[in-house]
């Protein structure tokens, strides 16, 4: 049986969210700056459905501040690698789904960190797919960079939008914040976009949403295999579409320390401070159907485990990682829904940090 093994980045294999650290460590008040654009993607992208624009989208409009506060290539790709962490038993998980499948990663994440990330974790960076940029191919006026500087502080002076739940539509946001998100679009789509910086919309294409979703059907045709026979693992909106996508073509979807978006598009929830977890699931789907595969891991405990899986060496890590307890999974439905969407965005946030767990 021929499968494919497919993972978002950051979350299910590193704690990081480089383009956050790059903002709060490059730019003045650089983490309001992105948590306020990131809660702006999310309602443009789950809310308002701007046309044309993707979730992760957060990763272009980051990127004229950055460079505004002179971040070249080389300056990012080294804080990227200094500030790499992993989640527990990363090289080994991916190392023993290597071993049994074609394995590749799908990250909204700038190139730099994922070459970081890949020359850490000794993987193939022709098996990944991620925001491709030059950040040393923009030149910027000095006027211009003044007028960039200026209006991130402006940004990062605004309080923080709330997303109403379930909400449909601008409409049902609050007065204040809907003169915040219009104000951003007025930055973003009047002010930057004709600048010289404003280029920068047009040519990265940052590896979120619909373009996950396409880089699965790359994924499947390059390795010759149906989308029925995919695994993804993810955390985030990113993923809502390449979750959607392999689910709604038989293939297998997991939520590892996901929040509420992930959690409500997959099949599988994994609760867990190591990701030795991933390695299990996928070795039950290299080796079983997806009712075999479902029906094991929803009765996930060690003496189910020990009955079903072959590798014994990725068991004894998982036992000896989980020592301060097992870790959770279940298969999401109707009834639990809402209860692991809960506690899996709090241990999101304890694993990854307050603020970063709490990004969309």
């Amino acid at each position: 049986m021929r499968r494919v093994f497919i993972s978002d980045c950051e979350g299910p294999i590193s704690k990081n969210d480089n383009a956050f650290e790059a903002a709060a460590h490059f730019v003045p008040n650089g983490d309001k700056l992105f948590e306020l654009i990131s809660k702006y993607d999310d309602a443009l992208a789950g809310v308002i459905k701007k046309p044309n624009y993707n979730a992760g989208d957060t990763l272009k409009l980051i990127l004229p501040f950055l460079i505004a506060y002179d971040v070249t290539d080389e300056i990012l790709k080294k804080f990227s690698a200094e500030n790499l962490v992993l989640i527990p038993a990363s090289k080994n998980t991916l190392e023993h789904i290597r071993s049994i499948a074609a394995s590749f990663i799908v990250s909204t994440s700038y190139e730099h960190y994922i070459r970081a990330l890949c020359q850490t974790l000794s993987f193939p960076f022709e098996n990944t797919y991620c925001t491709r940029l030059r950040l040393d191919n923009y030149t910027m006026p000095l006027r211009e960079k003044s007028q960039l500087r200026e209006l991130a502080t402006e940004i990062a002076q605004k309080p923080m939008v709330a997303i109403p739940p379930a909400a449909k539509s601008l409409g049902e946001f609050s007065k204040q914040d809907r003169e915040i998100i219009q104000r951003l679009d007025e930055i973003f789509w009047e002010k930057i976009s004709n600048m010289d910086a404003g280029s920068i919309f047009q040519e990265v294409k940052p590896i979120g949403g619909h373009q996950k979703a396409e880089a699965v059907k790359e994924v499947a045709e390059k390795s010759q295999v149906q989308l029925s026979d995919v695994l993804y693992v993810g955390d985030s909106i990113t993923d809502v579409e390449a979750f959607k996508l392999v689910r709604e073509s038989g293939g297998l979807t997991v939520s590892f320390n996901g929040n509420q978006y992930a959690v409500e598009n997959a099949e599988v929830v994994v609760i867990s401070d190591n990701n030795l977890a991933t390695a299990i699931i996928a070795e039950l789907w290299c080796r079983l159907d997806k009712r075999r595969t479902l029906e094991v891991l929803g009765a996930w405990s060690p003496p189910s485990l020990k009955r079903n899986l072959l590798s014994k060496s990725v068991l004894d890590q998982l036992f000896t990682l989980s020592s301060g307890g097992f870790p959770k999974l279940q298969i999401v439905t109707p009834k639990n829904m809402e209860t692991l969407v809960h506690e899996s965005s709090e241990f999101r946030k304890k694993v990854r940090g307050e603020v970063v767990g709490g990004l969309g």
